[in-house]
């Protein structure tokens, strides 16, 4: 297991990170998973074993029970608290009211009391805002945001799901205000959805933002359960959650390819789809998420999938995005370097 800076702070993340999106199972994310205390548990001490230091979950996830779960766990497992580094979100609905969602300074400071509590630690190691809110000025949830950094109660912060211009937008009033900054975008990003290569990759490499990706296996589709036809062999998410979307055609183009590198390496389709994410500069952290703790042995050894130069080639050229502009402006307007090279010992 390999640990990477999150963004430009001085914390160390693992290279894959136990995702809790499975753990409890109420309303709408039964769909996701329903694991009770002991199943939960079972993943979070294989996680732990194999050297994963980070945990992401949710306030919205199960409507809070997640939170309570992973909580619980490290309790049970006797973790020392000083060797997990816990990520949480806020900005999903948790209540009825107008006020029970969003990232204004009302609902933010109300929902991490919640958070911490179900969590039972006294600090959140990376707070993260789970959406955009388009009816609260920015300002106001970068001001809460440092608020709870300098009380102790957050240690980092972070987004998700939040698009290039936003967190550039956040990141110059950051700076301009003298607040903590975003050191993490989380997003869906994986060999068969690489949107985020268009803006966002950009971006968080010039910002020196952290990236962790949700969803690397595109809900299902990239394990290899799934042919031309979209069926599989009855389970998995994607046969009653098709979700996150994908290109099909592509898609099923890029398994084929997959699939006979994983043959060949006596792998399987997912530690793949892993690995390649493995090999992006701008991947911090792959968040993981399983039923079974073989499936979540399967995701861990991806980190020992070493994929050659060629392999890389071949993947990167079926997976690639059609080209939209201004990309294929910017690249044909960038030859004529007119800058002299560095001079150097011959």
């Amino acid at each position: 297991m390999r640990y990477n800076r999150l963004g430009n702070s001085g914390l160390k993340v693992s290279e894959l990170c136990l995702g809790t999106m499975t753990f409890g199972g109420k309303g709408f994310w039964t769909a996701i998973g329903e694991l009770d205390q002991g199943a939960s548990e079972e993943l979070v001490k294989v996680a732990i074993d194999s050297g994963i230091n980070f945990i992401d979950t949710a306030n919205v996830y199960s409507e809070g029970l997640s939170e309570e779960i992973t909580g619980r766990a490290l309790k049970n497992l006797g973790i020392p608290r000083d060797e997990v580094v816990i990520a949480t979100k806020v900005f999903g609905g948790m209540g009825e009211g107008p006020n029970g969602r969003g990232s204004s300074r009302y609902h933010i400071m109300e929902q991490v009391k919640g958070s911490l509590s179900r969590l039972q630690t006294d600090h959140i190691d990376l707070y993260q805002l789970h959406g955009f809110d388009n009816t609260t000025p920015i300002e106001e949830t970068l001001e809460a945001l440092d608020t709870l950094v300098r009380h102790g109660h957050v240690r980092y912060v972070g987004v998700s799901n939040w698009a290039a211009w936003q967190i550039a937008k956040a990141l110059g009033i950051s700076e301009r205000k003298g607040l903590a900054s975003f050191q993490s975008l989380q997003a869906y990003y994986t060999i068969a959805g690489r949107d985020l290569e268009r803006e966002i990759v950009p971006m968080l490499k010039s910002e020196g933002v952290g990236l962790m990706v949700w969803s690397p296996l595109a809900g299902g589709f990239l394990s290899g359960k799934y042919d031309r036809n979209n069926q599989s062999d009855g389970e998995g998410r994607r046969v009653n959650f098709d979700f996150p979307p994908v290109d099909k055609e592509r898609g099923f183009a890029t398994i084929d390819v997959m699939r006979e590198i994983a043959e060949a390496k006596g792998v399987s389709v997912a530690q793949i789809a892993l690995s390649w994410l493995l090999y992006q500069p701008a991947v911090t952290s792959v968040i993981v998420g399983a039923k079974r703790t073989d499936q979540l042995k399967d995701n861990i050894e991806a980190t020992d999938v070493e994929l050659t130069a060629e392999e890389m080639e071949r993947l990167n050229d079926v997976s690639a995005l059609p080209r939209e502009y201004p990309g294929w402006m910017l690249e044909r307007q960038s030859g004529g370097e007119t800058v002299s090279p560095p001079r150097v010992p011959k």
